[in-house]
């Protein structure tokens, strides 16, 4: 495996540590949990900035970048009303990959 494979690979591990979706969503899909609930905002919310912190901080080749894409994660979090496209977290997630994109063209 060469460094930048391993370097997405601890990226993306990073990220899925605290990866509300894994869990937390299934138990709003199975109604025990609803979407507004202060603590799954609460999760969210520190997963969107462990993933900005990610992005800051493991340089990753412009050509593995699109494996980081945060919008198909937000795009789950919008379907199921637990944020939306107007979130400010989900705003900054989304314009930081936007810059990371740019400056590792």
């Amino acid at each position: 495996m060469d460094e930048q494979e391993e370097q997405m690979r601890r990226a993306i591990g990073t990220i899925l540590q605290s990866d509300p979706l894994i869990k937390l969503l299934q138990e709003v899909r199975l109604g025990r949990m609803k979407s507004t609930d202060p603590g799954l905002r609460a999760v969210t919310e520190s997963w969107i900035g462990v993933y900005a912190q990610v992005l800051k901080s493991h340089p990753v080749p412009a050509s593995l970048l699109p494996r980081l894409d945060p919008s198909p994660r937000l795009q789950v979090l919008v379907d199921l009303g637990v944020l939306s496209w107007d979130h400010p977290a989900t705003k900054d997630l989304r314009e930081l990959f936007q810059r990371v994109s740019l400056s590792a063209a």
